[in-house]
C-alpha cells in the first residue's frame, strides 16, 4: 500500500525547501532549519554523509577534502536536508582548520536541534602528508539506542 507523501508542517516555516536556493557564501550567512520530529517518543539514530566535504586552509588558501559523518539522536526537532547540504556547501570558500570546521559544525547543529546526542567525525584527506581526523560528540550516547560505527577507514595510505 502506498502511502501518500508529506508536506513538512506549516509551521516549520522553511525558506529553502522547494525553491532554487544559491549556495551561501558562508558557513555563518547559511540558514540551516529544522522540522518536527514526527517520531520524537522513539530514540533512534539519524545519519548524515557528506563524503565530499571542502573548505579552505585559513593560512595558504588551498583545499582541504573531508568525509563527514553526522549521527545524532533526535528530540523534538529533525534538521532539514537541504538546508544542511548548503550549509555544509558554505564552508567551500570558507578559510579554517580542520578543528574549528568540525567542531563549528556539531555545535551548530546542537545549537539548532537541542538533540538528546550528537556526535560528528572529521576524517580528513592528508595535506602535506598528514592526515587529520576530528571526533566530538555531545555527552554519552542514550542507553538502549542502537549506534553503528561510523565505518571510515583509518588512513593507510599506500600501505
Amino acid at each position: 500500500m502506498a502511502t501518500a507523501k508529506k508536506s513538512p508542517p506549516k509551521s516549520a516555516k522553511l525558506q529553502q525547501l522547494g525553491v532554487q536556493t544559491a549556495l551561501p557564501a558562508s558557513p555563518e550567512a547559511a540558514v540551516l532549519e529544522r522540522v518536527p520530529n514526527p517520531h520524537p517518543d522513539v530514540r533512534y539514530v539519524a545519519r548524515f554523509t557528506a563524503p565530499e566535504f571542502t573548505s579552505l586552509c585559513p593560512v595558504t588558501g588551498q583545499p582541504d577534502f573531508a568525509h563527514l559523518m553526522i549521527d545524532y539522536v533526535p528530540a523534538a526537532w529533525l534538521v532539514e536536508s537541504k538546508s544542511l547540504k548548503l550549509y555544509l556547501g558554505a564552508f567551500r570558500n570558507h578559510g579554517a582548520f580542520h578543528e574549528d570546521c568540525t567542531i563549528a559544525i556539531g555545535k551548530r547543529l546542537r545549537e539548532l536541534l537541542a538533540p538528546r546526542w550528537l556526535r560528528i567525525g572529521g576524517y580528513w584527506y592528508p595535506r602535506g602528508g598528514m592526515p587529520i581526523d576530528v571526533f566530538w560528540q555531545t555527552g554519552a550516547p542514550p542507553a538502549g539506542v542502537w549506534i553503528p560505527d561510523q565505518g571510515v577507514p583509518a588512513y593507510r595510505g599506500r600501505g
